[in-house]
């Protein structure tokens, strides 16, 4: 089975839970895929050139010890949905677990010793995601939040 956005969902581990995205007209998780929408309407050429505008602003934050960013990919939103301490001790979740967005993972280049940091990129069409966490997604931290 392949997405509308060229996914290979044969290597998705929710693959039993996903209805597809040909098959549910761009809603696989019950809410509406941004990524599947903006091909269907705008074309896939289209959605490359989004994809290189959201490349384009994470490498422009200039986030040290960030590298810089090529890629970003199609990911659900339970797979990336960490929960952030909030100041007054109140641990909260910033986003979706049904619905899509474009991400990546990338290690910290200034890692020394055991613990590994990571940061991680989300975008949707109306936002930018940046945190930071180690191993796991443990203990993350929001670096950046911006509205697009």
């Amino acid at each position: 089975m392949e997405g509308i956005c060229g996914a290979n969902c044969e290597e998705c581990s929710l693959k039993n839970k996903c209805k597809g995205c040909k098959n549910t007209n761009g809603c696989p998780f019950g809410k509406q895929c941004f990524i599947a929408e903006y091909i269907n309407t705008s074309g896939k050429e289209q959605f490359e050139a989004f994809k290189k505008e959201l490349i384009n602003e994470f490498n422009s934050l200039h986030i040290e010890g960030l590298g810089k960013i090529n890629e970003l990919y199609p990911l659900n939103g339970s797979f990336v949905n960490l929960e952030y301490l909030l100041p007054n001790g109140m641990k909260v979740k910033f986003i979706n677990d049904d619905e899509s967005y474009l991400g990546s993972q990338v290690e910290c280049e200034f890692n020394v010793g055991k613990t590994k940091k990571y940061f991680g990129l989300l975008a949707s069409n109306s936002f930018l995601l940046v945190s930071e966490y180690e191993e796991g997604g443990i203990n993350p931290e929001i670096v950046i939040f911006k509205r697009r």
